[in-house]
């Protein structure tokens, strides 16, 4: 069923429209070159994802800050794996991922075209916890800058989503009314609960292997927002 009355989208960038777990996986393997580390990579990749999960989780909820998560996430999976690392050189291999990060971008299916889709009788923007220096660069490397009237990030803001002051904010700037606004996201916590606890309308992005109790709007594949939009 459409839902009526909606002027304004806002989306989730990472996991969402570009595909991060490809994109980082294909920057760790540059990485891992450059700097000579022999290290397994389909296994440190297994161990590095749910590490990676827990420490935004705990970056979201304030408990940890940039430098921790970003040192602490690596350093963690090279335990896992039991691979012994300096710290300076953790220390290089995180700088060198934020550097080489935007350089691969790969996007979920049908992006464009749900993009090119929406853009016609919508105007779209952008809420995202990602770094601001990183998420400008995705958005032009990937070449969907164009698509997004604003864009909202939680390091210019301050707080980071589901905090219900990020929403607000990212309306305000987009000048549009809660209740003429969805919110797409994969994270049920950050995209789908903050949403809604600040009113807007929200669709989630995921597997249904994931599938969320009550009547929760979802969709496995981008093309799919086409039921709601």
């Amino acid at each position: 069923m459409k839902i009526k009355g909606v002027t304004d989208i806002f989306f989730d960038l990472d996991h969402t429209l570009w595909d991060f777990d490809k994109n980082s996986a294909l920057t760790f393997d540059k990485i891992f070159k450059l700097n000579n580390i022999d290290a397994n990579l389909s296994e440190f990749l297994s161990c590095y994802q749910p590490i990676n999960l827990k420490y935004w989780k705990l970056y979201r909820e304030e408990k940890i800050d940039k430098a921790s998560l970003r040192f602490g996430r690596l350093n963690d999976a090279f335990t896992a794996i039991n691979f012994n690392i300096e710290k300076e050189l953790i220390n290089q291999l995180s700088e060198d991922y934020i550097t080489y990060l935007s350089s691969f971008n790969h996007l979920f299916e049908n992006t464009f075209e749900i993009l090119k889709y929406l853009n016609t009788n919508y105007n779209l923007h952008i809420i995202t916890n990602g770094f601001s220096e990183v998420q400008h660069k995705k958005l032009t490397k990937a070449n969907i800058n164009h698509y997004f009237k604003t864009v909202t990030n939680s390091e210019t803001v301050g707080v980071k989503k589901p905090n219900p002051k990020i929403f607000k904010y990212a309306l305000k700037v987009a000048n549009v009314k809660v209740d003429q606004s969805v919110m797409i996201g994969d994270s049920y916590e950050a995209d789908i609960l903050g949403a809604l606890n600040v009113g807007m309308d929200a669709i989630y992005f995921g597997s249904y292997s994931n599938v969320l109790a009550g009547k929760l709007k979802q969709v496995n594949n981008l093309i799919h927002l086409k039921k709601y939009l």
